[in-house]
């Protein structure tokens, strides 16, 4: 059943209306016709709805029951990348989203070829909001991933002062004698904490920044002994975290 996010609770009378992006997708792309059903979120709590009514630009939904299924990760994980090259991102919040990301911080590292303008950051930052958006519709989240603005290192050390469990991806960790696997650093993590992970851009994370981040608490880890794609290694921690936890 199609899911929707409202931005908006349903009213005295049970009713609420579905305008913008997805009216245009219920009339234009999924064709629905009143008395059809639909799946409504709204502050992470689904309900069936039933649609009543249609117009030139709205669609009026009435409650039908709520729902009690909750299919989010039982950890809160934020996800850190360096800007990588291209639409990577895009890839990077989409896959995560379906594999339980909270929320996603783009990194402006120091190895990061790709600058964004200061003028389109917020352009850049609702495109990765739409996708996280759809992403979460389509594998049936209570919860859309929140899209943050672009940090430098030392925003993002302050920003994640208070998160329970922090850790960065290091290459080095990986061609040490003794690395860090990620099975054992997950082994202290316990459900309902808020976890941190910082993934470099293309080539890596300077020692400049893993230094700065161990000396903010952040632990390293090693992904194995494979160098990981940029865009291939928060896939990897959450799916390491997925069958972990759930």
């Amino acid at each position: 059943m199609q899911r929707y996010f409202l931005n908006h609770p349903f009213d005295e009378q049970g009713q609420v209306e579905i305008s913008g992006d997805d009216y245009k997708h219920i009339v234009k792309v999924m064709r629905m016709t009143p008395g059809q059903e639909v799946v409504t979120v709204y502050e992470g709590v689904a309900s069936i709805a039933i649609i009543d009514s249609m117009s030139e630009d709205a669609v009026i939904v009435s409650q039908k029951k709520q729902l009690d299924k909750d299919n989010e990760l039982p950890i809160s994980v934020t996800i850190v990348c360096g800007l990588p090259k291209g639409d990577k991102l895009d890839l990077i919040t989409q896959k995560s989203t379906e594999l339980g990301m909270s929320q996603l911080i783009p990194f402006a590292a120091s190895r990061s070829i790709v600058k964004w303008d200061a003028k389109k950051v917020d352009k850049r930052i609702d495109r990765l909001q739409k996708i996280a958006k759809e992403a979460a519709e389509q594998c049936h989240r209570n919860h859309v991933p929140e899209i943050l603005s672009v940090q430098s290192i030392k925003q993002l050390i302050t920003y994640t002062d208070s998160f329970d469990v922090k850790m960065f991806a290091d290459e080095e960790d990986a061609k040490s004698d003794v690395p860090h696997k990620i099975a054992d650093r997950l082994k202290n993590v316990y459900h309902g904490q808020s976890i941190v992970v910082v993934f470099g851009p293309e080539g890596g994370l300077a020692r400049e920044e893993a230094d700065l981040l161990q000396q903010a608490g952040f632990l390293p880890v090693s992904l194995g002994p494979r160098i990981l794609r940029t865009e291939t290694a928060p896939l990897y921690v959450l799916s390491a975290m997925s069958y972990e936890f759930e």
